[in-house]
């Protein structure tokens, strides 16, 4: 269970790019422990120069939950990490780095918040392996049907659109 003590912070773009990198480095040195399996990297969908907030612990809970209970027998290694650059959790199992990969993508697309979900897959090689690799379309954007890469991009949503509709999402998920 994620507690929230109500401590809200902006973040700049040198502690965020700071925290991609750590997170790249812990990446490696899981895969080089535990060779042969399979990694997986959860962090939460939070635009914005606020990452962690009670939405972002919502959407962090039900994620880990989602994937405690899919790969429950499977899990080698789990360790979270709550920073103020955002959630993220590691996961190492005993699976097919496919199979996973088909797996979470399951996870991201079936689950009410699972678009804010953000679940990599790591085989061998140290490289996440793509959606659209295997068969899936892209994430989809949150507040219209295009792929998110293209409205991303194009800043075709403003960040109170993008924050509303996060909103509306933690707050149906809660009240269900």
């Amino acid at each position: 269970m994620l507690y929230f003590c109500g401590f809200v912070m902006e973040i700049s773009l040198e502690q965020l790019l700071l925290s991609r990198d750590e997170r790249a480095n812990r990446q490696q040195e899981l895969l080089a422990k535990f060779l042969g399996k399979t990694l997986l990297c959860l962090t939460v969908v939070m635009p914005g120069k606020v990452k962690r907030n009670a939405n972002s612990l919502i959407v962090a809970e039900a994620a880990t939950q989602a994937l405690d209970k899919t790969f429950e027998n499977k899990i080698l290694h789990r360790e979270i990490k709550d920073a103020i650059t955002g959630y993220e959790a590691y996961y190492v199992v005993d699976m097919d780095n496919v199979e996973a990969k088909r797996t979470v993508c399951s996870i991201e697309d079936t689950h009410p918040l699972g678009r804010l979900f953000d679940i990599d897959v790591f085989g061998d090689n140290g490289l996440p392996l793509s959606r659209t690799a295997l068969g899936f379309e892209p994430r989809k954007c949150l507040i219209c049907n295009q792929e998110a890469r293209y409205c991303m991009r194009n800043f075709t949503h403003t960040q109170q659109e993008i924050q509303a509709k996060i909103n509306q999402m933690i707050s149906t998920y809660v009240r269900h």
